[in-house]
């Protein structure tokens, strides 16, 4: 049953996910980064609407999971994605696989984190999670 809003409402929700895999970046100067190497990042997805589906729901948490986890997890990035996997270059493409999506936060490690926003939003982040 969805809920009748006698307000104007924006939902928002993040999904917060481990992912394992490799990488090697290309880099113009040395860096130990520049090999093959591997990490356990931190992916948290944030989508917001001024709707909900007919379930009630921006969009269903294991949809996004499938998505991010589904096809990064355990692999090596490097033949997955189309940019060299710098942890912002990740969270660029993570914003851009759901239109509702407005902010993604890439930790590689803990304290390197990486975030990326949607400047054409149609909701002010500024205002959302």
């Amino acid at each position: 049953m969805m809920v009748e809003a006698f307000y104007i409402m924006i939902y928002c929700i993040s999904k917060k996910m481990d992912v394992a895999g490799s990488h090697q970046l290309s880099l113009p100067y040395d860096s130990k980064c520049s090999r093959m190497h591997g990490h356990n990042w931190t992916i948290t997805v944030f989508l917001a609407s001024e709707d909900v589906n007919a379930e009630g729901m921006v969009m269903d948490y294991s949809h996004i999971k499938k998505a991010i986890h589904g096809y990064l997890d355990h692999g090596y990035l490097n033949d997955l994605l189309p940019f060299n996997p710098t942890a912002e270059n990740i969270a660029a493409w993570v914003v851009h696989q759901f239109p509702q999506c407005y902010k993604a936060i890439v930790e590689e490690s803990i304290g390197n984190v990486a975030q990326a926003y949607d400047n054409e939003f149609p909701i002010d982040a500024r205002y959302l999670l």
